[in-house]
């Protein structure tokens, strides 16, 4: 593999403590992408923060544009804003923010975005190194050595930060933002990224220790680090993401040497030996254990293994990526948990459902982790679609999808957590996006323009949360405490 990143895991946990889990991670091994992010704000706006900064950091990663450097940057940034934004329209999420920790792998390096005190190490030849530094007082003076690492994890001011993601307006070359580190990869070595509900409980030399002891397995790795900080006290949400090179963890070949005489013998002797004690276990060994499902890439299109996507996404296990070669697909998709729908190409893959008159042209139902970015949804009188997505009782995520001239755009239907980020949904015959049910779906950055019937339309209950929309023609049918008022000026920085 070019980018030499070979395998990966990765888990989190609630912890003992906590009610409720305000961490979230991200790894897109084809790309190169890892990420830990540890929500700031208890309850509901910690969580909210993290949901917002992984959305946002996959959405700009996901396009390979510039720089892993500049990438990073913007995609921090971008996440950064959209959490200011975010708090400042509900009063829940007043003071929510996050930390995190980005490492984008590729040849032969890895390049770590970084704010606050999540952290990332490099495992190698039985030595662990943090890559990153603690944005916090603590963690200063024990990068400085003024603390060791237990009286850092012991310091009653270790929960402090002076960085974090989201509680003032940035832009991607603000100095004392991101620190930005590219660190040599190579394929005997390892990536573990975790937020502090690891690093504070478990020492350093026991997170290598469990690397290397489940080398080639990093899932077990991180199942027993996570373990570990629960059998520690469990005081905050763990996460860990654990990323192998493609030799690590495997023995340097031996030197051969001679042997004559009695000792060749006694070689031999017990060679054979330990090939009928072999011979022996290979009869009466157990049932091998089934390895752990690694995520795939499952390509659909002309000359691809699956000709149709609805074949890919019926092939597809939680955590698989389905990608859409460009052309045109006439079809009904059907979104699964756990599953990623995506053009290869944003917007070269089109869906026009079929039968013929019938819609919508994708729909999720009960699904959750469902994503679908990329592809452009169109209608016309001849290929007619009733609704462009639907998405009922479910959680998923629509991001840089084109609607155009269906029915409605976008339907939202029951309970569920739908986000629409950066879509365009233009010249439907009715709403663009109808909501009905009792969800609060995010919709963020979207364009919505020139539909016959409203922008978006809330129905039965429902309470859209709107950030950084833009709209041309039709109005907003929303209860009138979630109508937009004008526009607020931007933050200044001092």
């Amino acid at each position: 593999m070019g980018n030499r990143a070979a395998r990966f895991a990765g888990g989190s946990d609630m912890g003992l403590v906590r009610t409720n889990n305000e961490d979230a991670w991200h790894a897109d091994l084809e790309r190169g992408v890892f990420l830990v992010v540890d929500g700031i704000g208890g309850q509901a706006a910690g969580e909210k923060a993290a949901e917002i900064a992984v959305a946002r950091v996959r959405a700009r990663l996901e396009r390979q544009t510039g720089t892993a450097e500049q990438r990073i940057r913007e995609a921090i940034t971008m996440a950064n804003n959209e959490i200011l934004r975010a708090a400042e329209s509900q009063p829940e999420w007043r003071g929510m923010a996050c930390v995190l920790t980005v490492a984008v792998v590729e040849d032969g390096c890895a390049v770590v975005g970084h704010v606050g005190d999540s952290r990332l190490y490099r495992v190698r030849r039985g030595e662990i190194r943090k890559i990153t530094h603690d944005h916090s007082p603590v963690g200063e003076r024990e990068d400085r050595g003024e603390l060791s690492e237990f009286e850092a994890m012991r310091h009653p001011r270790r929960n402090e930060v002076f960085r974090d993601v989201g509680s003032e307006e940035r832009s991607p070359d603000d100095p004392d933002f991101i620190e930005i580190e590219r660190v040599p990869f190579a394929p005997d070595s390892a990536l573990v990224l975790c937020s502090d509900g690891l690093s504070d409980q478990v020492p350093a030399n026991r997170i290598r220790a469990a690397v290397e002891g489940h080398a080639g397995h990093p899932e077990e790795a991180v199942r027993q680090l996570i373990e570990e900080a629960n059998a520690e006290g469990g005081k905050d949400n763990v996460t860990v993401v654990v990323v192998e090179g493609e030799t690590f963890g495997q023995a340097p070949a031996p030197r051969v040497r001679r042997l004559a005489g009695r000792a060749a013998m006694f070689v031999y002797g017990a060679a054979l030996a330990a090939a009928a004690a072999s011979a022996l276990y290979w009869f009466t060994r157990p049932a091998p254990v089934k390895p752990p499902h690694l995520p795939a890439v499952l390509m659909a299109g002309q000359g691809a293994k699956f000709p149709a996507i609805a074949e890919a996404m019926d092939a597809a296990q939680p955590g698989d990526t389905v990608e859409a070669l460009g052309g045109e697909f006439s079809e009904q998709v059907r979104l699964k948990s756990g599953v990623t729908l995506r053009s290869r190409v944003p917007h070269e893959a089109v869906l026009r459902a079929a039968p013929l008159g019938r819609g919508p042209a994708v729909i999720a139902e009960n699904v959750s982790g469902a994503r679908f970015s990329g592809f452009r949804i169109v209608a016309d009188t001849h290929k007619p679609l009733a609704t462009g997505i639907e998405l009922v009782n479910s959680d998923a995520e629509v991001s840089d999808v084109e609607v155009q001239g269906a029915g409605v755009g976008i339907g939202i239907r029951g309970t569920g957590e739908v986000s629409l980020v950066g879509n365009t949904i233009q010249d439907c015959l009715a709403e663009g996006v109808l909501i009905a049910g009792t969800s609060a779906p995010w919709i963020s950055h979207n364009l919505i323009r020139r539909n016959k019937g409203a922008a978006i339309a809330a129905r039965e209950g429902a309470r859209p949360v709107l950030d950084g929309n833009m709209f041309e023609r039709g109005t907003l049918e929303l209860p009138p405490e979630l109508r937009p008022g004008p526009a607020a000026a931007p933050r200044k920085k001092p």
